[in-house]
């Protein structure tokens, strides 16, 4: 992580003598957090927890969110800016613009070299589950991930999944994305050796209830090793499936 590596840097020098204590506190001074346009942006958080503050567009306002990016951008990639609309699209990349736009994930990213941690499976059960899906896949490879997709394999049409099981085996850690019934999650969990993170979304008739259907299916699930983040959040299931392969690494 970038800003891992600059205060690592910024305490050797002080080590060496190249700058005095009061130059580095300094420069400390601006790590917790910057102001800028209505937002208070962390900067502190890679060190805490290994990646660093991701930029919620919606309820921002375009120069909100720009400004937000902008900020966390001054350490270095990965920044992740998620649920971006066009204008915010468009006010981030002018503001940095070496951030990339991934339109179906509704995700603006400065792409880092942050630390391979190992391989993520996602696997959707539905074309209308993709925006959801893709959050997740392009937050676990921004931050390090080897990502997989499987596409369109939901249980209506269970023989689809199981044409991938034996790549799905090999992941270690899988992301379920799944609306309707919300199944899928609990299926792969019999299947499969890694820990299963499954994301309900949104996607249903009526009495899916706008997704908590099969969160409630997902909670519920028959299969063990199965964990289970808010709806449609695909960010905080990457999130949580690369922090388990960074920890795990970091132990072997």
């Amino acid at each position: 992580m970038v800003q891992v590596d600059k205060l690592r840097r910024l305490l050797q020098r002080v080590a060496r003598g190249e700058i005095s204590p009061a130059e580095a506190a300094e420069e400390l001074a601006h790590l917790p957090y910057r102001l800028g346009e209505g937002v208070m942006v962390d900067t502190h958080r890679a060190l805490r927890t290994g990646e660093s503050e991701a930029v919620y567009c919606a309820g921002k306002s375009p120069v909100q969110a720009a400004a937000a990016f902008a900020a966390l951008a001054v350490g270095g990639g990965p920044v992740l800016a998620t649920r971006a609309e066009e204008p915010h699209v468009r006010a981030i990349v002018e503001a940095v613009p070496a951030a990339v736009h991934h339109r179906e994930a509704r995700m603006v990213v400065l792409p880092g070299t942050p630390p391979a941690c190992g391989e993520v499976a996602v696997v959707c059960a539905g074309t209308s589950d993709l925006p959801v899906a893709e959050e997740a896949a392009v937050t676990a490879a921004a931050l390090g991930a080897t990502v997989t997709r499987v596409g369109d394999v939901g249980v209506a049409g269970l023989h689809r999944l199981l044409s991938h099981v034996e790549g799905l085996r090999r992941a270690e850690a899988v992301i379920a994305v799944a609306g309707m019934e919300g199944a899928l999650p609990s299926v792969i969990a019999g299947l499969v050796p890694a820990p299963v993170v499954a994301v309900p979304t949104s996607v249903g008739y009526g009495a899916a209830f706008g997704g908590l259907a099969p969160l409630l299916a997902m909670l519920n699930a028959c299969a063990p090793g199965v964990g289970v983040v808010n709806i449609d959040n695909g960010f905080g299931a990457a999130v949580l499936a690369v922090r388990i392969l960074r920890r795990h690494r970091e132990g072997a």
